[in-house]
């Protein structure tokens, strides 16, 4: 899963018709480009969430086009300059079980509704990516006019329907838990405004933000980076183990490697093998999903 917020947590990326199909485009063409199958993807004011499947081990290529070529619409869009994103680097995590995609899906689908923005997740204005997952339907974006180049290498239009890999699952049965923990957290979100006589924003108001501003809660400082999502403490354990190993092999090649031996470095390193041209392990099948059945 990948997630990035604008900087300084500023609106940047607030819905309007230019910002959806500059956002679509941008990720699509990305994800087509490194072969990286969309699960989902969730478009907020200030920050994005990402669920893919990476089959090719190229999570880094597609992250690093995806965002280069986002930051410079919305700078285009907005008419601004500098960094869009955050200096924090993005922020990728594992999701080692079936049932952590499926609570990332949910998690991402609701996010407008847990934020207090909108009662419905329908009812968010920007990119229509989980009505696209729900109903099989296919995603559409035309080049952003205000930036790329007609006569560019830049597709004229892209398309993607958003997938549930087998890895992962059924389908079906992938969809309708999807679907089924959305409505329960709309309902929650509903009962506990109700409890606490909250509004939520609404649409409206959101169209109508500036996207200068930025929110007004306290933002936390200084906390856990996590890469892995599990909800097994044993499967949390095995992956976590599993990241050790690969940091305790590579900085063993590197050491060897700095001192002129020649040495082959781990599978999944990325720096070194493209900046340095290092040899390199074979790059491992991509990891089954752990399932219920």
């Amino acid at each position: 899963m990948l997630n990035r917020r604008c900087t300084q947590r500023q609106f940047l990326l607030r819905p309007d018709d230019e910002m959806n199909n500059a956002f679509l485009y941008c990720l699509i063409e990305a994800a087509q480009k490194f072969d990286i199958v969309l699960l989902l993807s969730q478009m907020m004011s200030n920050h994005q969430h990402t669920p893919f499947f990476d089959p090719k081990g190229l999570a880094i290529e597609f992250t690093h086009r995806f965002h280069t070529h986002l930051a410079k619409c919305v700078n285009a869009h907005r008419g601004r300059w500098g960094n869009m994103w955050s200096t924090e680097p993005s922020c990728l995590v594992e999701l080692v079980d079936a049932d952590d995609v499926v609570d990332k899906l949910i998690y991402t689908a609701s996010n407008p509704v847990k934020d207090g923005l909108v009662e419905k997740v329908h009812h968010w204005p920007g990119p229509k990516t989980v009505h696209a997952l729900l109903e099989g339907r296919t995603l559409k974006a035309t080049r952003p006019r205000f930036l790329f180049r007609d006569d560019g290498p830049m597709p004229d239009e892209v398309e993607m329907t958003l997938a549930i890999p087998k890895e992962v699952g059924d389908h079906d049965e992938i969809i309708a838990r999807v679907r089924a923990g959305i409505a329960a957290v709309e309902d929650e979100c509903a009962r506990e405004r109700a409890k606490n006589n909250r509004r939520i924003l609404g649409r409206r108001r959101v169209l109508r933000q500036s996207w200068r501003d930025s929110p007004t809660t306290h933002e936390p400082r200084r906390g856990l980076r996590p890469r892995v999502a599990a909800r097994s403490k044993w499967a949390r354990i095995e992956a976590l183990q599993r990241n050790k190993e690969f940091q305790i092999h590579y900085r063993e090649a590197r050491a060897r490697w700095l001192s002129g031996t020649p040495v082959m470095f781990p599978a999944g390193t990325y720096w070194l093998r493209r900046f340095a041209n290092v040899p390199t392990e074979s790059v491992d099948p991509p990891p089954t999903i752990r399932t219920n059945s």
